[in-house]
């Protein structure tokens, strides 16, 4: 691998790195920090949802009588999948905003692995990669629990995963082209979750139905990827989802995750080119 890294005789460039391989080391890279640091991000990926499970669905939720905005379900089993989704989107802002910044700024991680033949572009894939492995393993860990709680009424909400990871990463791709930008945190990553990612975990649908929000204000939450994911993973769940309301909003993550995507490579590419 290192012979790879290195300068062929006849100052030949560096034989090029295919993004796959490429977007799998840099995902090693990052695994060799996290497998020492991991017990934190386990409070925060699944105990912390699960402490609202219970405290919301099974506490407060007690005390909301089930009807149409529930679906006819109690309040708990209306939340879970919701909570799943909540919990990647926030994980994903999280991954996308300080850790970003870092490998830029502070550890210049980045900077490192932009000196082999990896280019911009596949590190920013890398990222992504990483934070949907994140997700990944959350999610299953919170549906394990959510389970275990008897709050799943059918086998189909492991489809809440895949979402779940989407809708993740669909703001992962534009929060982590944000931060590339950054030089100092400043305040813009406390604005960012401030003015963001809190009022739409709160507003977007995830406690309550956005219908209850007054006309002005549901538009925003249909611009957000929390909502989108979690009409999908609370239709995988209950069973409820029409075909054309899916391929909306598959339609609305996947677009934003490639919009993303593209300003990522770019500004990856502007700041390590610098």
């Amino acid at each position: 691998m290192a012979k790879e890294w290195m300068t062929q005789p006849g100052n030949a460039p560096a034989r090029a790195i295919g993004p796959v391989r490429a977007a799998l080391m840099v995902v090693d890279g990052t695994w060799t920090w996290y497998r020492r640091n991991w017990r934190a991000t386990v409070v925060s990926g699944v105990v912390q949802p699960v402490l609202f499970l219970l405290a919301l669905g099974f506490g407060l939720g007690s005390q909301v009588t089930p009807g149409a905005e529930t679906g006819g379900l109690a309040y708990v089993v209306y939340l879970a999948p919701a909570l799943l989704v909540a919990t990647a989107v926030q994980i994903a802002a999280f991954e996308s905003t300080y850790p970003v910044l870092s490998a830029f700024r502070w550890q210049q991680t980045y900077l490192g692995i932009a000196a082999s033949p990896i280019t911009p572009g596949q590190i920013f894939g890398g990222h992504l990669l990483w934070v949907a492995a994140r997700l990944t393993v959350s999610g299953a860990g919170y549906l394990a629990a959510a389970a275990a709680l008897c709050t799943l009424t059918s086998p189909s909400v492991l489809l809440s995963l895949p979402v779940a990871v989407l809708s993740g990463l669909a703001l992962a791709a534009p929060v982590a082209a944000y931060s590339a930008t950054l030089y100092s945190e400043g305040q813009q990553i406390s604005a960012l979750f401030r003015f963001v990612v809190v009022p739409m975990t709160l507003f977007a649908g995830t406690f309550f139905p956005v219908t209850q929000l007054p006309g002005w204000a549901q538009p925003l939450a249909w611009a957000t990827p929390l909502w989108h994911g979690t009409e999908l993973s609370r239709g995988a769940a209950l069973g409820h989802l029409s075909l054309s309301a899916t391929l909306g909003h598959l339609a609305f993550l996947l677009a934003m995750l490639a919009v993303g995507t593209w300003l990522g490579v770019r500004t990856f590419t502007r700041r390590l080119a610098a």
